[in-house]
């Protein structure tokens, strides 16, 4: 099964950088990255970039639809009417079965911000232990997984400053 993981980085190419080390591991088969989008905030812009890091529409991963629809709710809802904002909530609620909720989207919004970036990863892997020392150099913060209580505590204690 996939996991989602969401992971800030205190600079604003961390996320591009990580990717990138995601994947040379995919090439050597430790990780399957079935799809991924990163957001990058740089210093005096009012709003990130997003992009589809993982172009695979042929596979049936998630769409470029998705990933907009979802930067919309954590990046743009703030900025918008109350009209448009209640619509947005409405679209949010459908999205709470899948584990996207208020506390995902405001954590995201609260974390993700001017001067850093993020990386939405839906990916398998059977190497868990060499992905997580490839990525210890990108200083990810877990923001949000779809990973067992017990699996989150022990990637994010994996992650933690030595």
């Amino acid at each position: 099964m996939a996991s989602l993981v969401v992971m800030k980085f205190p600079t604003v190419d961390g996320a591009d950088k990580a990717i990138a080390t995601l994947q040379d591991l995919a090439k050597q088969h430790l990780i399957e990255i079935q799809d991924a989008a990163t957001v990058t905030w740089p210093e005096g812009k009012k709003k990130p970039k997003t992009t589809q890091a993982v172009n695979l529409t042929a596979a049936g991963a998630l769409s470029g639809a998705f990933w907009g629809m979802l930067f919309g709710l954590i990046f743009v809802v703030p900025l918008l009417g109350a009209a448009i904002g209640a619509a947005m909530g409405a679209l949010s609620g459908s999205m709470a079965d899948i584990g996207i909720n208020d506390d995902f989207i405001n954590s995201c919004r609260d974390k993700i911000t001017e001067g850093t970036s993020g990386l939405f990863l839906l990916a398998e892997t059977s190497a868990a232990d060499k992905v997580i020392d490839a990525m210890k150099p990108h200083h990810p913060e877990i923001i949000s997984t779809n990973l067992s209580k017990a699996q989150e505590e022990a990637l994010r204690h994996a992650f933690e400053e030595e």
